[in-house]
């Protein structure tokens, strides 16, 4: 995961640090996220915003030099590739530009498919 160098504790102390841009297309994402699972725990992992469910990473999201990025992990990538082909993909990372943000209803069909992965 590239991100910038920016540290935080917590989601809102990273956010605080990200150009304004990217911190709205990321606190969208947040959002979306505790839509569908708003019991998961907020952290920070490997330096960037993250949530757990159940004890287990489920999701992160940051932002980086010229986009941000979103990490579901690389199942719920695949069961949704016809809907991210606008969007810069690898292996578990979504890349989108900060004026750009993704669907919210993606990001939700995105973080439902991570959510039955990690409760298997």
């Amino acid at each position: 995961m590239s991100s910038m160098k920016v540290q935080g504790k917590t989601i809102d102390g990273y956010l605080a640090k990200v150009s304004a841009d990217k911190r709205v297309a990321l606190n969208k994402l947040r959002k979306a996220i505790k839509t569908v699972v708003p019991k998961a725990e907020e952290c920070i992992s490997y330096g960037v915003p993250a949530f757990r469910l159940d004890g287990r990473f489920l999701v992160a999201f940051c932002a980086a030099a010229k986009h941000c990025s979103f990490f579901p992990g690389s199942t719920p990538i695949e069961v949704h590739k016809s809907a991210l082909k606008a969007y810069g993909l690898s292996k578990g990372t979504i890349r989108f530009p900060a004026d750009k943000p993704l669907p919210l209803s993606l990001v939700r069909k995105l973080v439902k498919v991570r959510v039955a992965q990690v409760r298997d």
